[in-house]
């Protein structure tokens, strides 16, 4: 999910094979998209659309992104980031190139052989900092980054995380949990200042205090755990106020870090985040009465405050959009004004 003031409002429709678009920010319940790319029509839910691999087809989309006047989407299981130009206006729209292929009818997961620079296995989040793209690409346990917009079909990578090197892509890059190693990396926020990944295979959320300049680049902090070699979920079946269960997405909100706690149905936030100590205690939480509960939709029917297996965060400006996955929903939340929550 991708939100801003104003408008759009893009949704990866992941079980559906869709993106839809709303081009004004919706002010109300149910409010009715204008666009979907991947399907032929909004009532049509076809893996690539039943015709095979192609230029406008989606198999499993997942993260969304919209930057420097284009879409991206990560089409996770055709292995490969979708490229859109600034204004999609039409259902049947092509894409500008991929990533992760050589050409737009190609979807093998790292191109047929191993792990490169320029390859995808299951790639899920994206995010920039405002000067680098960052792509999740999951099953190679790594985050690829770019130093600017890519501009060409299949254009590598020009920094990795996770890994020793390109070429690798083991759990936690073959060895023991580490500061410098990733298991299941789903999704990614930055200010320019920070990084953090949500590793959800290992239960935690990784943080850089400076922007990382260099490959294989260790973290500095690690949350959901008291260190880097922890990674049981809700640290061995203590939930409480800093323990999470594949946590699936993070977002910087209003100087808040917030975290999908996905396993556990809840957002936990952290208010001071220039603070903040490995295993940190969260300050607040949503979805849920207290730290000590994990209930789906709190064990009850589905409201405005609760969630079910939240699986995406976007943050802007005043605008946090909350994919609820297990509710299909997505839920909007207004700092200030701007609609209902």
């Amino acid at each position: 999910v991708w939100a801003q003031p104003g408008g759009p409002l893009i949704v990866a429709d992941t079980g559906n094979h869709r993106v839809l678009i709303w081009h004004d920010l919706p002010t109300a319940d149910a409010t009715p998209p204008d666009i979907v790319l991947g399907q032929n029509t909004f009532t049509s839910d076809e893996r690539n659309r039943g015709a095979g691999l192609s230029a406008n087809s989606l198999y499993v989309p997942t993260g969304v992104l919209f930057w420097q006047g284009r879409l991206l989407v990560a089409d996770a299981w055709n292995h490969r980031v979708l490229v859109w130009p600034f204004a999609v206006g039409s259902m049947r729209q092509t894409t500008d190139f991929a990533l992760g292929q050589a050409t737009l009818d190609a979807g093998e997961l790292n191109r047929g052989g191993s792990p490169r620079a320029d390859t995808f296995y299951w790639p899920y989040g994206l995010a920039s900092d405002g000067a680098r793209l960052y792509v999740a690409d999951s099953n190679n346990r790594r985050v690829l980054v770019w130093n600017a917009m890519p501009d060409a079909c299949g254009q590598p990578a020009d920094l990795v995380l996770g890994q020793a090197e390109f070429a690798q892509g083991e759990e936690n890059a073959g060895g023991a949990p580490t500061a410098a190693s990733m298991r299941w990396p789903h999704s990614i926020a930055s200010d320019g200042a920070r990084l953090l990944v949500a590793d959800a295979g290992n239960n935690r959320v990784l943080l850089w205090n400076e922007v990382p300049r260099t490959s294989k680049q260790p973290a500095d902090m690690v949350l959901g755990q008291n260190d880097f070699a922890a990674v049981s979920d809700n640290q061995g079946y203590r939930l409480g106020a800093a323990t999470l269960r594949f946590p699936y997405a993070v977002a910087l909100w209003n100087e808040q870090i917030v975290v999908a706690d996905t396993g556990n149905s809840r957002l936990m936030l952290w208010d001071d985040c220039a603070g903040l100590r490995n295993g940190a205690l969260a300050d607040g939480v949503f979805g849920q009465a207290d730290f000590l509960q994990n209930g789906e939709n709190r064990w009850k029917l589905a409201g405005r405050d609760t969630l079910c297996w939240p699986y995406g965060l976007s943050s802007c400006a005043g605008v946090l959009a909350i994919a609820d996955s297990g509710n299909n929903r997505v839920l909007l939340w207004y700092a200030s004004g701007g609609g209902d929550d």
